[in-house]
Parts: structure tokens; sequence; C-alpha cells
């Protein structure tokens, strides 16, 4: 690679540059510009002072802001752990269908991808709404109507809908490079389907399962559209509050600070599972 390089740097430099420039100029950039506005301060509506200042990150830790922020992980949690009691069931017969059965899944859970959040979002409101499906269905029997919309079980049923793509198709990924023979032989040897699935399919995936928690938490803990829709005023989340800042407040340098707290979040919890890794392989070697 790095000979191919030298002998034809123009061409090297023609299919690297464009990427590296767009990635500069619509992400690093404008992160780097919001970082710094996180120790900034607000001198008129319009101006921000960059002074260096932690108070941004102080307030932070205000007992109003923190408890929502702990509210937060906890639905995103929550949601992730939901998606994945969900999702391997779904994963799991993905694996072992034939592939004609297996395509139709496979586009059943690649389909809402397709389909705008908010006309998702929406179609939501009308299923758990006062008059909704969920609510005339249980009339049929004489019970409700229950309060299934504009509270924190809505952003819950509303997160995990939205997420369970994200679950279901990295465990889909780890299921399929399965080795089926040591399955077959914890079945032979009279373990039963329930404890093959859980002392040898799951330890055997399990890259898969933490994979899948990841990338379903973080964006779960970082929605904004579905808690504002679905949650009203008592179901925000730390992003309707970030929101606020940057709209309605017009506090850009605590809504940096609080946008970036999400940011350190993200990158504390990178660490903590390459770390995991890092010690399981070197385990596996030792």
């Amino acid at each position: 690679m790095s000979i191919r390089w030298k002998k034809q740097p123009s061409s090297f430099l023609a299919s690297f540059l464009p990427p590296v420039l767009w990635l500069a100029i619509f992400f690093i950039v404008p992160m780097a510009i919001i970082w710094l506005y996180s120790f900034g301060e607000s001198t008129s509506l319009t101006e921000i002072s960059l002074t260096g200042t932690f108070a941004n990150y102080a307030k932070v830790f205000d007992s109003l802001y923190i408890g929502i922020l702990v509210k937060s992980v906890f639905i995103a949690g929550l949601t992730t752990v939901l998606c994945l009691v969900f999702g391997f069931p779904i994963a799991w017969l993905m694996t072992f269908v034939g592939p004609r059965t297996q395509g139709l899944l496979l586009l059943a859970v690649m389909l809402p991808f397709w389909t705008n959040l908010l006309i998702r979002t929406y179609a939501l409101i009308a299923v758990l709404r006062t008059e909704g499906y969920v609510n005339t269905m249980a009339s049929w029997f004489g019970l409700g109507p229950y309060p299934l919309l504009y509270n924190n079980f809505a952003v819950l049923v509303g997160l995990v809908y939205v997420h369970l793509p994200f679950a279901v198709l990295p465990l889909y990924s780890a299921l399929d490079r399965l080795d089926r023979s040591s399955l077959e032989a914890s079945l032979d040897l009279g373990a039963g389907h329930l404890r093959t699935v859980f002392y040898i399919a799951i330890p055997a995936c399990w890259a898969g399962i933490f994979s899948a928690a990841f990338i379903t938490f973080i964006p779960a803990l970082g929605s904004f559209l579905t808690p504002e829709l679905l949650g009203g005023p008592s179901g925000q989340m730390i992003a309707s509050v970030i929101e606020r800042q940057f709209k309605r407040a017009n506090d850009w340098p605590f809504g940096a600070a609080l946008s970036f707290l999400l940011v350190y979040l993200t990158i504390a919890i990178v660490l903590c599972r390459n770390y995991f890794e890092r010690k399981k392989a070197q385990g596996g070697e030792a």
C-alpha cells in the first residue's frame, strides 16, 4: 500500500482528500466550534465570548439537569435491554429459517428505515392516544381508556419501536456466524433448547450482543423527536433540554456543554468497550 502511494501520490491524494475535506468541513470544524462554545459566555443575543470558563460544565451538575440526565440514561438503558430481549428471538428466527422466510423477515426489519421517523412517530400517536387503536380494543372488553400517551411509557414504547432494528441486525450477524455444530452437540447431549441458547449461543455471540447494545443505547440516549412528540412535558429527555438551550433560551454555551457531556459519555463507553475487549483477547491468548 505504501509503495503504491509513493508511486502514484496524485491518484492517492485525489481519492483521499475529498472525503477528508468533507469530514473536516462538515463534522470536525462544527464540532470544534461547539466544543469551544462550551467554554464561553453569551455577551449578547448573537455574540459569544470564549473566556475559557468551566461555569457551563459546573451548571450541568445542577440537580435539575443531573436528574434529567439520570432519567435519560435509565430510559435509554431500559430501551436497550428491551430491544435485546425482543430482538434476540427475531434474530434467532432469521438465522434458522429458510432463505425465502429469512428474506421476508429481513425485509420486515428493514422496512421501518424506509419510512420517515416523523411519520412513524405520528403513527404511534394514532395507536396510543385515548381514542387510538389500543384503547379502542380495550373498550371491547370493558377496559380503559388508559393514559398511554404523553408520559414516560409512551417514550419507552417509541424508543423501542424506533431502535429495535439497530439491535436485530447486529444480533443476526453474530448468530449467523455461530458454529452450528456446537449447538447440535449441545442438543445431542440433552441440554435442551433453552439451555443451549443461554449456555452456548449467547456466550458465543457476546461481541455481537455488546455491539447491538452499544449502537442502540447511544442513539436512544440522544433521541429528541420521539420523546418530544410522545412524552410531553413529563417525558422530556436530555436532548429536549439541549434543544431548548440552543433555541428558546439562546444559551449556546450551556447547550454546548450539555451536548458535549453526551459526547464525553459516549467516548467513555467506547473506551470501556475497547478495554474489556482487549482484556478478553489477552485472556484468550493466555
